[in-house]
């Protein structure tokens, strides 16, 4: 036998037999003491070994080595590591930890940065408290959970629109006070994504607001920038603050494949309780009596014994009233190594509408996020995309409007089931269901950020993205919705549709560097932003059909009107910097500077400057405070700087013509609309804030108490121009200054966290106040009815009601010039409105399986009641119950005064005065149970199943007011806020 042959073989059966005894399984659970833990990631530290707890938390890991060391890893528990001492079967206790602000890391665009070291003003809303709530606009989960942070939903309809406002309103005009919108570091359009001329009459201002196409589900997080040293670095961009918003990353895990079904039950809450037939009806007849009219006339159906006056129907009810389901699919899965890590995540939503017939809003979208590293881990390459399908189909107006019909108006259908129009004397409200609203958006969001390690302190960062949105939006006319005894046909039919393209990119290089010498720390950041928007916007009228069956196909109507071909095109260009100096972990400062430029402002005023400077001091890192028993942290911080805003829309500066709707001699005619003032520039805000950031017992609370002052110049307003000039007005900055101050509290509490038991408790207020500091010859400016100098912002010139006149029954006004009438100059009582302050209460607690949670949202304010909105007192309309103290002999100290059915010209006139009177401006205070979760996870000991976890969850469930109308938050005639229920089921494989 050959030696060497054998000597090959005895070598390599000792190398092979050294192998496996270095090589074998280890075994265990992971719990916390008492019940077991999944999702724990074990690993063998200095090897890319890893595994993760199943739902008994068990593990099986191969090692290598003769002692290797174990890590335990947990988001909700403390690091562990044991020494496998030769063992193959382990039981590790790991002990809950309690997330310090040492560990929380904020997003401030940019940048991210310890809460702990941040200067600045940021708040933050986690997925979890996001997926706790049965909403379809992560807008509607965050309300009252931001101190700063005003949300009101304008609608109880799907896809509708929020109002936003981060610290109040800086411009003088409506359009001037979008905040800035970022999701994964791209931009999205922050205006409607709706025409208000076509949507109007179902979504409240015809808004559609642009973060219905993303699925709450698909957040990681949501945070606002509010102070200058937060929103500097965006320049103009952020001058209403920012919010950013992050969507989920897989994780360095193994693949988690996540399931979630929920349906929900819906109805609209009811706050008003209309008058019966009995009351209806006298409240009509003593509007003829006072009249002075005897003999009912032929069109007065209600009373003149053609419908049956013993019929009580609940409009509320048959219009707005009936319960509608919601159901929606999500399925994701994530996971990732060292070197890469993805999320994908597709939902479908689908939720009827409380109308009926069909109507109903959907939203389709995947998402998906990966992260890739090269082995050296110098590269680093983030691609994200989002893409949505959103389908609303509703009737053409709000029917909220239709629950004050006659309550003893004929059914809506006969006995045969056809739309009943009761022998041409009912205007059937069903029929008009037959005018539809619709629209179609199409979001695609894409970008790429990626990050290259020059050296060890030096990172190069690139942030592109591109977004599209394609909207059709149509609303269609035909003449099924007239009573089919008047003869109309499909001529008289119509299709007012609109087309709107958006497209935009961006472009952001940065440079970072971070350098520590000693008790020194130092970072830096350079950086640009290329962007560019373009807008294609083009509506037309048609008309005239051949059957109302083609009416959605605009090429077959006889008439087609173009109405609108619009093209707008936005550029926009900044430079930015920062630097951050931190000394001895005590002392902070942090200086941010950029320089704008927009294209719309004239060539001369392109370009503007902004910055801002930010200091901290970590007076709980001083040696008489480090070893405090009571006091774990405690900040000092305080900012001041500048933003602007652009937000005046594009080519405002120039001479604009717009094409005639008629034609001469067959030749379309031109315009012009706007006239050119090169010369205004940016809209800028000074923005300063003081705050005391407090942590206790190793912070187990939080308290953070905060000022902020800001002050807006340079408004970009209408100049008023004499008639002789054809013009109305021009655009140009004007010498006003707006302020706005406000004090907010946060609190945090965790009350217990131990073993199977967890309470944490959240709560904040905010109280904002605004004041008009300056506006130059205001009384010669198209603001001189909207504001004064001095007073706040939320104010309205009214008349002021005395009451009701005990002799006549006609209302009263206070006569301010004594000249003996009531007429526009004395108009002159200011009525403060608004929200005076805000916030919300709430409590998390888990026990074992078994989860809850809950939110009391806040609000005090003043708003307009629901006469606003109403027709006179007498006409053949329903009224709420309160009305029914109006004037009659038999009652002449009433609070609203005589009927009529206008006839009588004082009682109108008293009418419309009335609308504008005090009397409208009433307190809208309202405290709402807004969030109830309660949820349970089922123990399983299938390896299949990681989790199976069942929640209840509700919206809007109880609210406490003394608002007499629809409701306290949603204004004038548009459906109600709902209230929700829903029950979840998810599953993790």
């Amino acid at each position: 036998m050959n030696l060497g042959l054998v000597s090959g073989c005895v070598v390599f059966s000792a190398i092979h037999s050294q192998a496996q005894a270095q090589t074998r399984t280890v075994t265990g659970t992971v719990n916390n003491g008492e019940k077991p833990i999944s999702g724990v990631v074990v690993t063998q530290e200095g090897s890319s070994q890893m595994t993760i707890t199943t739902a008994t938390g068990a593990f099986s890991l191969q090692i290598t080595g003769e002692n290797p060391i174990l890590i335990f890893r947990h988001p909700e528990y403390g690091e562990r590591k044991i020494t496998t001492d030769g063992k193959s079967t382990f039981t590790i206790a790991l002990t809950e930890k309690v997330k310090s602000i040492e560990e929380v890391v904020l997003n401030a665009g940019y940048y991210n940065v310890k809460a702990k070291e941040s200067t600045g003003s940021i708040s933050k809303v986690t997925a979890k408290d996001i997926e706790n709530q049965p909403v379809n606009n992560v807008l509607s989960a965050v309300q009252g959970r931001m101190a700063g942070v005003s949300v009101v939903e304008n609608s109880g309809i799907a896809g509708g629109s929020f109002d936003v406002q981060i610290r109040g309103k800086n411009s003088l005009r409506a359009d001037g006070n979008y905040p800035l919108i970022i999701v994964d570091g791209i931009p999205i359009n922050t205006i409607s994504n709706s025409f208000s001329v076509i949507s109007s009459g179902v979504l409240p201002k015809g808004n559609a607001n642009p973060l219905n196409s993303i699925s709450p589900n698909n957040i990681e997080s949501f945070e606002v920038l509010k102070d200058a040293d937060a929103t500097a670095i965006y320049g103009s961009r952020g001058a209403n603050g920012v919010i950013l918003i992050t969507t989920k990353h897989g994780g360095k895990r193994k693949s988690l494949l996540q399931i979630s079904l929920s349906t929900s039950i819906s109805k609209a809450n009811r706050f008003l309780q209309l008058s019966d037939t009995e009351e209806y009806l006298q409240m009509r007849r003593n509007a003829y009596k006072f009249d002075g009219i005897t003999a009912y006339p032929n069109t007065a159906y209600d009373i003149n014994g053609k419908w049956d006056s013993s019929r009580e129907s609940d409009w509320y009810k048959k219009f707005i009233g009936r319960e509608f389901i919601g159901q929606q699919q999500q399925i994701s899965w994530s996971g990732g190594t060292d070197n890469a890590q993805w999320y994908l995540g597709i939902n479908n939503l689908n939720q009827q509408s409380p109308f009926g017939n069909e109507f109903g809003y959907t939203r389709k979208g995947v998402d998906f996020n990966s992260t890739f590293f090269t082995a050296n881990k110098k590269l680093k390459i983030t691609p994200t995309l989002q893409y949505s399908i959103q389908k609303n189909n509703l009737a053409d107006s709000d029917l909220t409007n239709h629950i004050f019909l006659s309550p003893n108006s004929p059914d809506l259908y006969t006995t045969t089931g056809d739309l009943n129009w009761e022998y041409n004397t009912f205007d059937n409200p069903y029929g008009r269901l037959e005018n539809k609203y619709k629209t179609n958006i199409n979001m695609l969001s894409m970008g790429i950020n990626a990050e290259y390690n020059i050296e060890k302190n030096l990172v190069f960062k690139l942030n592109t993205g591109y977004t599209n949105t394609q909207q059709k939006e149509m609303r269609l006319n035909p003449s099924s919705a007239f009573n089919p005894n008047l003869g109309y046909t499909s001529t008289i039919s119509q299709n007012y549709s609109g087309r709107i393209i958006r497209e935009s990119w961006i472009v952001e290089p940065q440079l970072h560097w971070n350098k520590t010498y000693g008790k020194h720390k130092i970072s830096t950041l350079i950086g640009s932003t290329w962007e560019n928007r373009e807008d294609a916007l083009f509506r037309v009228l048609a008309s005239d059909f051949p059957s109302n069956s083609l009416i959605e196909n605009t090429s077959s109507a006889k008439v087609q009107k173009i109405l609108e071909d619009t093209g707008i095109q936005y550029r926009y260009m900044a430079f930015f910097s920062r630097l951050n100096y931190s000394y001895n972990q005590r002392y902070i400062l942090n200086f941010t500077a950029r320089r704008d430029g927009s294209s719309r402002f004239g060539p001369d005023k392109r370009f503007s400057s902004f910055g801002a400077i930010g200091a901290a001091w970590l007076f709980s890192n001083e040696n008489a405070l480090k070893n405090s028993l009571w006091l774990s942290y405690g900040k000092l911080r305080t900012s001041v700087g500048t933003t602007g805003s652009d937000l005046i829309g594009d080519y405002q500066f120039m001479d604009t013509y717009t094409t005639a709707n008629g034609n001469y001699n067959g030749t379309i005619g031109m315009y012009p609309s706007r006239l050119f003032n090169p010369e205004f520039s940016w809209e800028k805000t000074l923005k300063q804030e003081a705050a005391l950031e407090l942590g206790f017992l190793k912070d187990r609370i939080n308290l953070t108490l905060v000022y902020y002052r800001n002050r807006s110049s340079n408004q970009l307003t209408g100049i008023p121009l004499p008639a002789t000039t054809g013009f109305l007005t021009v655009q140009s900055n004007f010498p006003a200054k707006v302020e706005n101050t406000g004090i907010e509290a946060e609190l945090n509490a965790m009350f217990f966290k131990k073993h199977d038991v967890d309470w944490s408790f959240f709560g904040n207020i905010s109280v904002p106040k605004s004041k008009l500091l300056q506006f130059d010859n205001i009384e010669s400016s198209s603001y001189a009815n909207i504001y004064r100098v001095g007073e706040s912002m939320n104010i309205k010139k009214v008349y002021e009601l005395k009451g009701v006149n005990p002799q006549t029954g006609i209302y009263e006004f206070t006569d301010f010039n004594g000249d003996g009438k009531i007429d526009a100059n004395d108009r002159t009582k200011v009525v403060d409105y608004g929200v005076k302050f805000y916030g919300g209460i709430g409590n998390n607690i888990s026990f074992k399986n078994i989860s809850a949670g809950f939110l009391f949202q806040f609000v005090n304010q003043r708003q307009y009641n629901l006469d606003y909105n109403l027709p006179i007192l007498g006409i053949m309309r329903n009224v709420p119950t309160y009305m029914l103290d109006y004037w009659t002999p038999e009652n002449t100290t009433a609070t609203y005064m005589k009927p009529t059915t206008g006839a009588d010209s004082a009682v109108m006139k008293a009418y419309s005065q009335y609308q504008s009177s005090d009397a409208m401006i009433v307190d809208a205070s309202y405290v709402r149970l807004s969030n109830l979760n309660i949820g349970y996870k089922i123990p399983l000991n299938y390896k299949l199943i990681q989790e199976f976890f069942l929640q209840l969850q509700a919206k809007n469930i109880w609210t406490m007011t003394k608002y007499k109308g629809l409701d306290p938050e949603v204004q004038g005639l548009y459906m109600p806020s709902v209230r929700i229920y829903s029950l979840i089921a998810t599953l993790k494989f």
